[in-house]
This record gives structure tokens, C-alpha cells and sequence, in this order.
């Protein structure tokens, strides 16, 4: 009895999001008695909001890094997508309109992204890294680098609570529960695996490896601009710097949840745990009062380290 509950034990502690789960409870009880202010209500439900933005776009970038892709534009295209937005709804008065152009925007660019990768074979780092450069530049363009002002919906979106709990954070949930759902229940998403884990063998298969791969960046184009939405909303503003620096946050978040950087392996609870833990962490930096450039060393860190255990953890399996 006591070797078969130990080699669950050990089965269990072996799967990367156990040990994201541990690491996460290490760093909540540390924090809990490091800073009195840290279990009550309001910070905690704020480190659900915080959370929120990078769980959302770190959905999308999961598909796309089980899929053997990587998407480094994310952060440019939050604020493309807030600028494009705020400017519909101040042309227009119509917050739907306003958030269908949000939307599209983030949808549109990361429809580019998958063709610039699948149709002209440009890997998907250069690809992404000219977007994040190219939908910058455009968001300064419209704006002329000043901010524009964004209510209505978006605010609700982005600063609302529902039962005084953050609406992005639930809108977090209920996504991560959807995509989970698509990546472990559907066709679709047992294609994304595969196509991540051997292209030629999904391609043998009959599976339309072209398809699946721009499928999965529009859909992380697609959460980009709603996280473009619900940073500005819960800022009231548009700044077409809004963003900037995101995308080291998300990929962080993806690779803690123990998702493979080459592909065919990757769950998206260890997403959600992965982007919590990262919020955590930038809510203990300020509650100790420690220096924001350590968070910037810290994220450097925390994605060497991740990727270095995934390394060591295949390597062991290889042996045995």
C-alpha cells in the first residue's frame, strides 16, 4: 500500500504542473507571513486582475508553442488592437463596433503572422518579431504617442466586478476552461498536438498542417487584442505603448506551465497556474518593496530555469 501511494506521489510530482502548483504555494505562504497585507481580500483580488491580461494572451501563445511556433508580437499587438478600438468607439459612439475592431485588429495581425509562416516559410521568431515591430510603429502612427481616452464597455470589461470579483479575472477562467476544452476534447486540438509533436507524421496522417498552424496564431492574435480591450479598459485609456514588454510575461507564463518550447507537449492548467504565479510574484516585488528592475531579472530567470528543468526532466526519461 505505502510503495503504490508513493509511486503516485512521485508520478504526481514528476508532471511540471505539480511542480508549478508547489512552487506557487511556496511563494503564497512566504509572502503570507513576509507582508501582512498580502492575504487580504482586495490584494489578492487584485492579483487575480493582474493575472488576468497575461493568463488571457498566454492562452493563445500555449496553442502556438504546442504547435512549434512561437509568437513574440503578442505585447504589440495589445496595444494596437487598445489604439484601433479606442478610436472606432470615439469615431463611432459604439462600444460593440469599438470592440469587434479591437478584436479584428488582434484576429487580422495574427492571421498575417500564421500566413507569413506557413504560405512564405519565414520562421515564426523572425515573422513575429517584424509584426511586434511593424504594430508598434502603427499604434504610435495613429496616435502620434498620445494616449486616447477609453470608456463605455472596455471599462466594464477591464475594471468591473462582478460579486466584487475583477470581470477579467473570470473572463480568465471561463476562457481557460473553453480552451482547455478545445485542446483536449476536440479534434482540433489532438491536430495541434500532433502537429507539434511530428509535422511529418500529422502530415501523413492527412492532417492539414497549414490550416492548424494559422488557425492557432490568429487565435492568439484574437486573446491579444481582448487583452489589448481589457488593459485599456481598466485603465480608461489607450496608449499606444500599452503592452510593451508583454510578451516576455506571457511566454514566461506558458513555459512555467511546463509547456514544451518545442512543441507537442504542453497543458493549458499549467497555462493558468503559470500566469498566476508570474502575478504573484510582481505583487510580492511590490508589497516588499523591492526593486522593479529585480522583476525584469527575475521573468529572465524564471524562463531559464523553466526550460532548463523541462531539459533535465526529458533527458532523465530519455535514460530510463
Amino acid at each position: 500500500m505505502r510503495e503504490t501511494a508513493g509511486r503516485r506521489l512521485r508520478s504526481l510530482l514528476s508532471h511540471r504542473e505539480a511542480s508549478v502548483v508547489a512552487m506557487f504555494l511556496i511563494v503564497a505562504l512566504y509572502l503570507a507571513f513576509a507582508n501582512e497585507f498580502f492575504l487580504e481580500r482586495r490584494n489578492l483580488l487584485n492579483v487575480g486582475r493582474q493575472a488576468s491580461v497575461v493568463g488571457i494572451v498566454a492562452l493563445g501563445q500555449a496553442l502556438v508553442i504546442i504547435s512549434r511556433g512561437i509568437d513574440l508580437s503578442v505585447g504589440s499587438l495589445i496595444g494596437l488592437s487598445a489604439v484601433v478600438a479606442a478610436m472606432v468607439q470615439r469615431a463611432s459612439g459604439i462600444d460593440a463596433l469599438s470592440l469587434a475592431a479591437g478584436l479584428g485588429t488582434g484576429l487580422f495581425c495574427g492571421l498575417l503572422n500564421g500566413m507569413m509562416f506557413v504560405t512564405f516559410r519565414i520562421n515564426p521568431f523572425i515573422a513575429t518579431l517584424g509584426m511586434l515591430s511593424i504594430a508598434r510603429g502603427i499604434a504610435l502612427l495613429l496616435t502620434g504617442g498620445i494616449p486616447i481616452t477609453y470608456t463605455g464597455w472596455s471599462e466594464f470589461l477591464g475594471a468591473g466586478r462582478i460579486a466584487d470579483i475583477p470581470v477579467s479575472f473570470l473572463l480568465m477562467l471561463v476562457l481557460s476552461v473553453l480552451v482547455h476544452i478545445l485542446a483536449s476534447r476536440t479534434v482540433r486540438g489532438r491536430e495541434i498536438y500532433a502537429v507539434g509533436d511530428n509535422p511529418k507524421a500529422a502530415r501523413l496522417a492527412g492532417i492539414d498542417i497549414a490550416r492548424t498552424r494559422i488557425f492557432v496564431f490568429a487565435f492568439c492574435g484574437l486573446l491579444a487584442g481582448l487583452g489589448g480591450i481589457l488593459l485599456a479598459g481598466n485603465l480608461a485609456s489607450a496608449d499606444p505603448n500599452l503592452g510593451m514588454g508583454y510578451e516576455l510575461d506571457v511566454i514566461a507564463a506558458v513555459i512555467l506551465g511546463g509547456t514544451a518550447l518545442n512543441g507537442g507537449r504542453g497543458s493549458i492548467f499549467g497555462v493558468f497556474v503559470g500566469a498566476m504565479l508570474m502575478a504573484l510574484l510582481n505583487n510580492g516585488f511590490v508589497l516588499l518593496g523591492i526593486s522593479a528592475y529585480w522583476q525584469v531579472v527575475t521573468k529572465g530567470l524564471i524562463i531559464i530555469l523553466a526550460v532548463g528543468a523541462d531539459g533535465l526532466q526529458r533527458r532523465g526519461a530519455d535514460d530510463d
